[in-house]
């Protein structure tokens, strides 16, 4: 078995460490003996049909305006995933772009691909600090946000999760994040997956439904760094 795992933008949107996401899931394959191929899809180049898993990160505005056009060019097909199960975690900036539009602190519109029923308006202060978040399916997530985005939730997607500490989407609702389907999207840095072993292992194990059509029981992993790390993160200030 060998799962793809789509990197998007990995030069423009890398913001926090959030390569380390993508490494992390590769390390856990590895350590179980799954094979994995990261495809870095940069501004024109194809994506094949047969991903896995879809990972973007987060960008300054400017970074975001750079891979617009690409992004509105591949969306259908990122849509089309998504849409079909396709296990995705998007992170800050596309996060954002993954709704319908990120309005600049200028005015300006960057329209997104609208896979995520939400939309974005930057906001007079940022949004900085640790972050707690429970989840009803992952347990209790931690990360780190920088931000100035404001974040509004439509009916077509649920919450990731609910804020215990730090600001989530917008500094007002308790809310972090989005989920629709297998798509995750999220403001949390870090990166999120090394300590936070549980998420990772959801794209991971969905990856392999989606492949296999039957559920797998992963081997559990010595996950006691991961979890220390975990621990610590929640006892720092905001």
């Amino acid at each position: 078995m060998k799962l793809k795992i789509l990197h998007l933008y990995p030069k423009e949107m890398n913001l926090y460490g959030d390569h380390g996401n993508v490494l992390t899931l590769v390390k856990r394959c590895e350590w179980r003996g799954i094979k994995t191929e990261v495809i870095a899809h940069e501004p024109g180049d194809p994506i094949p049909d047969d991903i896995d898993i879809i990972f973007g990160g987060g960008g300054q505005d400017s970074n975001q305006n750079a891979i617009e056009d690409d992004l509105r060019a591949i969306g259908p097909q990122l849509k089309t995933m998504v849409d079909a199960g396709t296990p995705t975690l998007v992170v800050c900036g596309l996060y954002q772009l993954f709704g319908e539009y990120f309005q600049t602190a200028e005015g300006e519109k960057i329209k997104g691909i609208s896979i995520l029923d939400l939309h974005t308006v930057a906001g007079p202060n940022r949004l900085i600090g640790n972050v707690v978040v429970s989840t009803p399916e992952y347990g209790e997530i931690v990360g780190y946000e920088n931000h100035s985005g404001l974040t509004e939730l439509g009916e077509g997607v649920s919450p990731f999760g609910t804020v215990i500490k730090g600001y989530g989407n917008n500094g007002k609702d308790m809310i972090e994040g989005a989920k629709y389907k297998n798509c995750i999207g999220t403001y949390l840095h870090g990166p999120v997956l090394p300590k936070n072993p549980r998420l990772a292992d959801f794209l991971i194990t969905k990856a392999i439904e989606r492949q296999t059509k039957s559920r797998p029981k992963l081997e559990r992993l010595n996950d006691t760094v991961e979890n220390r790390a975990h621990k610590v993160a929640t006892t720092r200030p905001q």
